[in-house]
């Protein structure tokens, strides 16, 4: 059976954000049947030459499937949508455009919006050069997402797919309103997403599972 390795025990501030839960909601919207190893963070569970094996960063998540190892939750769930044949389509054409906003999610998105929940969670007040920088450069990217989402319910296709459930979990991270406030498009499409089922069972098991540290 498909093993995944998410957090039993994690920082209280990423509790509820971390990337495990971009598997989970997968698995939930796939109704694939998965076994869960719950990973101590604090106590060091990802720092061990046997989890390197299966993690080379020393991250979560990371999922063993049938003597597959397999770390990077975009690689992961582009993964299973694959096997499964689910949040991803048949045609050539179409799972291009999942993979390529998978990427564009991953690369494109989140790297300046992680820059700036980082600044802002290690500033010491001296950073407000930077912190102009990362908000335009934030700006710049959520503008031209809603754009794209103007007259489209999902971002790859005309139907929900996993290059959705990493850009919505991307968005899901930024924590002052006021970022994406301008961009209600953007803002919608998030909450229009995170209202489905499959990810509102996914992290009300996460937070019955997951200590905060």
């Amino acid at each position: 059976m498909l093993k995944v390795y998410g957090f039993s025990k994690v920082n209280a501030g990423a509790r509820g954000f971390t990337r495990d839960l971009r598997v989970l909601w997968a698995l939930e919207e796939m109704q694939l049947p998965f076994e869960l190893a719950g990973m101590d963070h604090p106590a060091h569970d990802l720092n061990t030459e046997e989890y390197r094996r299966l993690s080379p960063f020393e991250q979560i998540p990371s999922i063993y499937d049938d003597g597959l190892a397999m770390s990077e939750s975009a690689a992961i769930v582009f993964y299973l949508a694959k096997k499964s044949g689910r949040l991803i389509p048949s045609d050539r054409a179409g799972e291009a455009q999942v993979m390529r906003w998978c990427f564009a999610a991953m690369n494109t998105v989140e790297p300046p919006l992680l820059s700036l929940l980082v600044l802002d969670w290690s500033a010491d007040g001296g950073c407000g050069k930077h912190r102009e920088f990362l908000v335009g450069w934030s700006d710049r990217m959520l503008n031209n997402l809603q754009r794209w989402l103007a007259d489209r319910e999902f971002v790859a296709t005309k139907d929900f797919t996993v290059a959705d459930i990493l850009l919505v979990h991307v968005l899901s991270g930024i924590k002052d309103e006021r970022l994406i406030a301008p961009y209600p498009g953007v803002a919608s499409y998030r909450d229009r997403c995170l209202a489905r089922p499959a990810w509102k069972r996914a992290i009300e098991a996460y937070c019955a599972r997951v200590e905060p540290a």
